[in-house]
């Protein structure tokens, strides 16, 4: 297994709710281990390099409403 973590700025997290819903966004991602969001739109992930690869995270959290922050 190749581990791997990146925290991301993202952009459009303003409530639980928006927690909740790139939760859910990210939720059905195979070899995804964890994801923690703050208010402040900080997103730590850890996942699976074998099973899952860094821009199919980013498109998920895109097609989610949510965007990179710059």
């Amino acid at each position: 297994m190749a581990r791997r973590s990146d925290v991301l700025q993202v952009q459009g997290i303003r409530c639980e709710r928006c927690v909740l819903r790139l939760g859910a966004v990210l939720g059905g991602l195979e070899g995804l281990e964890s994801a923690n969001a703050t208010l402040m739109g900080e997103v730590t992930l850890v996942w699976d390099e074998e099973l899952l690869d860094h821009d199919t995270i980013i498109a998920a959290i895109e097609r989610g409403g949510f965007q990179l922050a710059a």
